[in-house]
């Protein structure tokens, strides 16, 4: 067995088709966040829904989502779903997968978020005269981002690397192409390790991001911004009674 070579290892790092795979990687993690989000959103409001079959609806959702492995929703999406008349190629088949998946993990944390308000928030936006809308736009939903942005990083770390489960449906991302370049090459140590440091610099990348986040909806710097905006304004004020400014 021959030892770690580093002039192929560098060849491997510098392979424009592997590049092209780590751009279709973070391409994946985007669009899967993305939706996830959105439908989760969606999901978590359901989960909360004082209808009991509505509720029972997204408790289902969350429990198969969660309950059994990505591998299989993606097989079953892509080679099952085609015996009932609905086909999807490969890059759909990839993203509504990873939606669906990461919609199921979403929908607690944002439901975790949620219950983690104090419950003053939800009945001062009430005495406000707030809308269900605005109030979850105004009041619930900053404060909750805050909340669930800790948990939000590892998911989205998860999902990242969970991409590379696309690849037994052929889906040419980052693990696929550096199979694809071991197959010819057999620089099995090599490829992997150059795999392996790009999978490292998009989790920093998403690290620096979610540091970012953190420090956006940090409560404090939240509080200097509006007391500069509001002339006058205490920055002491709740967010329900900020939520109640005129615009």
């Amino acid at each position: 067995m021959r030892g770690f070579d580093v002039g192929d290892f560098y060849a491997a790092l510098t392979n424009q088709f592997l590049l092209v795979g780590v751009l279709v990687t973070a391409g994946l993690t985007v669009a899967g966040l993305a939706g996830g989000l959105i439908l989760g959103l969606a999901i978590a409001l359901m989960r909360a829904s004082h209808n009991g079959p509505v509720s029972r609806i997204a408790q289902g959702y969350i429990w198969f989502f969660r309950g059994t492995p990505l591998l299989i929703q993606m097989v079953m999406i892509y080679s099952g779903l085609p015996q009932l008349g609905i086909k999807f190629g490969v890059l759909t088949s990839v993203i509504v997968t990873l939606v669906l998946n990461e919609a199921a993990y979403m929908a607690e944390i944002i439901r975790g978020g949620f219950l983690a308000i104090p419950a003053g928030q939800h009945d001062a936006a009430k005495a406000l005269g707030l809308s269900r809308t605005l109030a979850l736009r105004k009041v619930l939903l900053p404060q909750a981002t805050r909340i669930i942005l800790p948990a939000l990083g590892n998911s989205v770390n998860g999902l990242l690397k969970a991409t590379s489960i696309a690849s037994v449906i052929s889906m040419e991302e980052l693990m696929r192409r550096a199979e694809m370049i071991m197959q010819i090459k057999f620089d099995v140590l090599e490829v992997f390790a150059a795999a392996a440091v790009y999978y490292l610099v998009l989790t920093t990348l998403w690290d620096r991001a979610q540091r970012w986040l953190e420090r956006r909806y940090d409560p404090t710097r939240t509080l200097q911004v509006a007391e500069k905006k509001s002339k006058g304004v205490p920055a002491v004020m709740p967010a329900v009674e900020q939520a109640a400014l005129p615009r």
